[in-house]
């Protein structure tokens, strides 16, 4: 990039605003200027996904470049909203720390905390006292509803129950889980599952606010899950290559017995 674009000397933000404004200027990229709120919303939730797993895999320098992947898509859709006189990226950047001030009081003002726990209750009467007055109010309606299910779930337990509406306690009713396994043995024994789809929904949503009382995020622990599958199917995959077959050809016992293997190799290398 020419050292023009960037005239005068600026802070790093505004560098960026100014390389956004430039791509979307006359003599820009076609591509960026055609694009809208809208069509750049869908990379903004491709690159949030991307940078989870950065941040997931520990790599500062992967870490870096999604998070700068993230700010790029955001300064994008802030200048667009600039381009119709709305608001632009340091109007973004005000309304948020004026957000975070108001719902910190217990650092910017004389609210006492004793705990985190107090202060996440805090945060979220404080959230209430903010939407109250809009019309038709829930307070579930600050959920996405194009979050993934299953993280949705986890989020409209856990609003419920931050609203004094709460399903049941692990200590109180140890029973819970045992309705839980007779509900799946209901659903394993019948020939057609698609017909009872609901009831297994509501299973998976019982276990989902199972796992936020036992203070596990469903989405991290089914995340681990299947990348612990993915990386013992694989080493049955490799497994299968060294003794020169192929995987069509094996038998079901064959190849249960190269994934215990592969299982007892990944445990070993824990």
């Amino acid at each position: 990039m020419e050292d023009s674009i960037l005239k005068p000397p600026c802070n790093a933000m505004d560098e960026l605003d100014r390389l956004v404004q430039t791509l979307r200027g006359e003599n820009g990229c076609p591509w960026d200027k055609k694009q809208t709120p809208q069509s750049v919303a869908i990379y903004l939730i491709e690159e949030v996904f991307e940078l989870v797993e950065a941040i997931e895999s520990g790599h500062s320098e992967s870490i870096l470049e999604e998070l700068g992947d993230v700010l790029f898509h955001i300064a994008f859709i802030a200048r667009m909203f600039d381009e119709r006189g709305e608001f632009n990226l340091d109007g973004v950047a005000r309304s948020i720390t004026a957000k975070m001030i108001r719902r910190h009081p217990h650092v910017f003002g004389n609210k006492q905390v004793r705990n985190s726990a107090e202060v996440v209750q805090n945060w979220h009467q404080i959230k209430l006292e903010e939407q109250k007055d809009e019309a038709s109010y829930s307070r579930l309606d600050s959920v996405p509803a194009k979050l993934p299910a299953l993280m949705r779930a986890y989020r409209i337990s856990d609003r419920a129950a931050k609203s004094g509406f709460e399903w049941t306690d692990l200590e109180e009713n140890p029973e819970s889980l045992s309705q839980f396994a007779d509900q799946l043995q209901t659903i394993l024994g019948r020939q057609d599952l698609r017909p009872d789809s609901r009831t297994f929904g509501n299973l998976l949503f019982g276990l989902v606010n199972l796992a936020r009382l036992a203070e596990i995020h469903p989405e991290s622990a089914l995340a681990g899950s299947v990348n612990a599958f993915v990386e013992r199917f694989k080493g049955m995959e490799r497994r299968i290559a060294r003794i020169a077959s192929e995987f069509g050809r094996l038998s079901v016992a064959e190849k249960q017995d190269l994934w215990e293997q592969a299982s007892t190799d990944d445990r070993q290398s824990e």
